[in-house]
C-alpha cells in the first residue's frame, strides 16, 4: 500500500474524519478558555493517572500557560491542535485528540503542498525511509540537518504533536506521519534545506521542495522497489515442509461485509482452519507475524494462543480500572449499540461500575483461558514482532514470553505491554472534539512493572527499505538452525 495513505494514521483515526470539510466557524477567546477548564477537569477526574509521567505543578504551569494563550478567535482545527499538545503532554499514548485530518484532506485537496519525505530514527540519527515524488534523495540517506537545525532538534517540535509513552514510540509513530506532523507545526513550507550524508562519502546540501498530492505519486523510474507488509492480511501457508507460518491481521472482523468489527466468529473459523491445515501438513514449528500489526480484542486473539497453550493464561495479571463518569458514559454508549447482548466486556464493565464512586479504583478480572480440549498444535511456537506491532498485538507477544509458550523474535516493540489503556473517549461540550483517555493501568502477565516494551528473545534488524521480506527470511533461518 502507498505510503502516501499514511497507513498507521488512518488505522488510529475514525474512517469519518477524512470525509468532512473543515468548518470555518471560530470560537471566541471567553469560548476556548471554558472549553479547555472542561477539557482539564475532565482529563483529571477520567484519566487513571494523569500525573504519571509530569507532576500536577508543571501540569497546572502549562495549564495556565495556554490557557491565557488563547487571546483570538480559533477555528474547530486550530483548537484541536492546541488542545492535543496539552493532552500529548502527558506521554501516555492512550490519552490523545486525533489530528485534524478534515482539515488536512481540505488542505491537500486544493493543491496544498507537503513535505515528501519519511524519516526513522535509529541510534539517534535519522535516515531518509522512504520518499515520495521524483527527488534526488535516496532511501538510507542519513539527514544531519534540515533547514539549518540539527535533524534530532527539527524533529523536536512535532513530537510534542503525538501521544507517546517514549521517544521510540514517538519515532515510530512519525515514520508514517511526518508530512502532516510537518503541516501542523509550520504550515505549508515550500522547500526544505537538507544536509545528508550518504555512506562514507561527506556531507552534502540539497533544497527538497513540498509537493502536491499528485507530485507525491510521481515516481522516478530508478525508485527503489520497496517490500511493504500489508497489515490488513491474514495468511496461513506452509514456508517450508515443516514450518507453518500464520499471519493474523487485526484482532477484530476486519471484513468488508462485516456487520460488527467485534464479533470473533469469522476469525475463530480463519484460525481453526489453519492449524488444522498445518496440523494435517505436519508442521513442527509455526512463526506467528505480528508485525504492523494493529492490536485489537483478545476475545480474537486468545482463542488463537488456546491452540497452541501449554497451561492456562490471560493477557494481564493486573487490571485496575479507575471509575469516573466519564467511563460510565462512554460504556454505557457502547452498550446501546450492542442489541441486547449480555455477554460482553461492556456488561462486565457496567457490573463493575455499579455501586462505585468516580475516583475508585477496581480489580477487573480477567478471564483465565485454558488451553484447547482435544486437537492443538504441540510443536514450537515462534512469534515475529516489530516496532510497529500495536496494542493487543503487543499483548499476545507479552503472553507468549511471559507463559514461555513462543519464542520472540524481531525487534523491541514501540508500544507497552505494561500500559495506560482500556481507552475511552469523552466529548468536549461546544467543539464537538472527542478525547480519548486511559481508564486502566495495565500490567503483563509477568507481572514485571519494568518490562514496559517487549524485547525479542532473539534480536532480527528491521532494514531501511528492503526489497524483500528479509525479516522473515532471517526469522526462518533461526527457525531451522533451532530444529
Amino acid at each position: 500500500m502507498p505510503r502516501f495513505i499514511f497507513i498507521c494514521l488512518l488505522l488510529i483515526l475514525p474512517l469519518s474524519a477524512t470525509s468532512a470539510n473543515e468548518p470555518a466557524e471560530t470560537w471566541p477567546p471567553d469560548a476556548i478558555r471554558a472549553e479547555f477548564d472542561v477539557l482539564y477537569e475532565t482529563l483529571r477526574e477520567s484519566h487513571y493517572d494523569m500525573y504519571a509521567n509530569r507532576s500536577r505543578a508543571a501540569y497546572d504551569a502549562l495549564f495556565s500557560r495556554m490557557r491565557a494563550g488563547f487571546d483570538t478567535p480559533l477555528t474547530r482545527s486550530q483548537i484541536r491542535q492546541h488542545f492535543q499538545r496539552f493532552v500529548a503532554y502527558g506521554d501516555v499514548a492512550h490519552a490523545k485528540i486525533d489530528p485534524p485530518m478534515a482539515a488536512w484532506e481540505q488542505f491537500r485537496a486544493n493543491g496544498g503542498k507537503a513535505f515528501p519525505l519519511f524519516f526513522r530514527v535509529l541510534d539517534g540519527r535519522v535516515f531518509i525511509d522512504d520518499f515520495m515524488g521524483d527527488l534526488d534523495v535516496r532511501v538510507g540517506d542519513e539527514v544531519l540537518a534540515v533547514g539549518g537545525t540539527p535533524a534530532l532538534e527539527w524533529l523536536a517540535p512535532m513530537r510534542a504533536h503525538l501521544s507517546a509513552d517514549n521517544d521510540y514510540l514517538a519515532y515510530t509513530m512519525m515514520e508514517n506521519r511526518l508530512p502532516i506532523l510537518v503541516w501542523q507545526e509550520w504550515g505549508e513550507v515550500a522547500s526544505f534545506p537538507l544536509i545528508l550524508r550518504r555512506g562514507i562519502d561527506g556531507p552534502f546540501e540539497i533544497e527538497v521542495p513540498a509537493l502536491t498530492r499528485s507530485q507525491f505519486q510521481e515516481a522516478p523510474d530508478d525508485h527503489p522497489a520497496r517490500f511493504a507488509l500489508d497489515w490488513n492480511a491474514r495468511e496461513a501457508r506452509m514456508l517450508t515442509d515443516t514450518i507453518a507460518y500464520l499471519r493474523p491481521g487485526p484482532f477484530y472482523d476486519n471484513r468488508p461485509e462485516a456487520e460488527h468489527p467485534w464479533n470473533p466468529a469469522a476469525f475463530h473459523a480463519f484460525v481453526d482452519g489453519a492449524f488444522e491445515s498445518f496440523i494435517e501438513n505436519g508442521a513442527e514449528q509455526l512463526l506467528i507475524d505480528l508485525r504492523n500489526n494493529p492490536g485489537g480484542s483478545n476475545s480474537f486473539s486468545d482463542h488463537l494462543v488456546a491452540w497452541f497453550a501449554k497451561e492456562p493464561f490471560r493477557f494481564s495479571e493486573k487490571f485496575e480500572i479507575m471509575v469516573s463518569e466519564a467511563a460510565i458514559v462512554s460504556n454505557r454508549e457502547r452498550l446501546d449499540t450492542q442489541d441486547g447482548e449480555t455477554d460482553t466486556v461492556s456488561n462486565q464493565l457496567a457490573a463493575a461500575y455499579k455501586g462505585r464512586s468516580p475516583g475508585e479504583i477496581v480489580d477487573f478480572p480477567i478471564e483465565l483461558i485454558r488451553p484447547r480440549d482435544g486437537q492443538r498444535f504441540g510443536g514450537k511456537v515462534f512469534m515475529l514482532i516489530n516496532r510497529h506491532s500495536y496494542s493487543n498485538a503487543v499483548s499476545v507477544a507479552a503472553i507468549g514470553q511471559d507463559y514461555g509458550f513462543a519464542t520472540i523474535l524481531g525487534e523491541p516493540t514501540a508500544d507497552l505491554a505494561n500500559t495506560y489503556g482500556a481507552m475511552e473517549h469523552f466529548t468536549l461540550p461546544e467543539t464537538g472534539i472527542r478525547v480519548g483517555f486511559p481508564k486502566a493501568r495495565i500490567l503483563r502477565p509477568s507481572r514485571d512493572a519494568d518490562a514496559d516494551q517487549v524485547e525479542p528473545d532473539i534480536a532480527i534488524e528491521a532494514l531501511i527499505a528492503p526489497d524483500e521480506d528479509v525479516m522473515l527470511q532471517r526469522a526462518v533461518e533461526v527457525i531451522t538452525k533451532r530444529g
